[in-house]
């Protein structure tokens, strides 16, 4: 029964077990799965998308800087499955990177079921939710009725709850939460293979198919004109000096990033 207790915690689900749930989870069981990985350039965001696949199938050894597209059929259903760049958390993604997480559109139509914002447990800044807004307007406004926060290296917590996690990190975590309207899921990404957490992501991506109607739709011609105007608009009112600073920088991270230091998390008893 703790394990149990302990497991429900950690999903950030606490009734999954249910009857009740377990009928809606049938009923919202999908053939096909699409899904987009989106995060950070190093902690966690491949080695996600090898944890849902089963099997290595993104490289962890070099940072991609292309969306890389992997199909496996498992837990009685095909699985698409595309890495994408990962940003830093303390420059502006360079334009490179965000028109091939633009082009993982294109890799799995007529359009991802779900994307997956992958954030390692561990210290979340303003800037960090400012790289996560900056990089999700690519796709408009409606991603976020299709994104899900996937927390990783969550073992670091050891007890604590991630709820306690979650409120330690303040509003600028929260506001990325409720962008999402609180879907979230924590992968531990120190276990691979066969294990629960992978079926009842599968289970809460179909549920947010379910009750958002259907996979995402890409943006029509008219949305991106209209973003593309507000990026340049912002473009114009940024700090020159920002920006030359920016361009010299190119696509180095920068070695004192929020997530630099994941394994040295605050943890406290609950």
């Amino acid at each position: 029964m703790m394990e149990s207790n302990k497991l429900k915690e950690l999903s950030g689900n606490d009734n999954f077990d249910t009857k009740e749930e377990k009928k809606l989870s049938a009923s919202n069981r999908l053939s096909e799965l699409r899904l987009i990985l989106l995060g950070w350039r190093w902690p966690g965001k491949s080695l996600t998308g090898n944890s849902i696949l089963g099997r290595e199938e993104f490289r962890l050894e070099r940072a991609s800087e292309f969306s890389v597209k992997r199909d496996t059929e498992r837990h009685g259903r095909k699985l698409t499955v595309v890495d994408t760049p990962g940003w830093f958390s303390a420059q502006t993604t360079p334009t490179a990177y965000q028109q091939e997480m633009a082009r993982s559109l294109g890799m799995c139509p007529p359009g991802p079921h779900a994307f997956l914002l992958v954030v390692p447990v561990g210290m979340f800044t303003d800037t960090d939710r400012a790289r996560i807004e900056e990089n999700l307007v690519l796709f408009g406004e409606a991603v976020w009725r299709h994104t899900m926060v996937v927390f990783t290296w969550a073992e670091v917590l050891k007890n604590m709850p991630i709820e306690r996690y979650i409120r330690r990190q303040g509003s600028a975590l929260q506001w990325v939460l409720d962008k999402c309207k609180k879907r979230y899921h924590v992968i531990n990404n120190d276990a691979f293979g066969e294990h629960t957490q992978v079926p009842q992501l599968i289970e809460k991506v179909e549920k947010m198919v379910a009750e958002e109607g259907g996979h995402f739709r890409p943006m029509t011609e008219e949305e991106k004109a209209q973003n593309q105007v507000t990026a340049e608009a912002t473009d114009e009112n940024s700090n020159p000096k920002e920006v030359k600073e920016k361009r010299e920088l190119g696509a180095r991270p920068k070695q004192n990033c929020s997530f630099s230091s994941v394994w040295t998390v605050d943890v406290e008893s609950p």
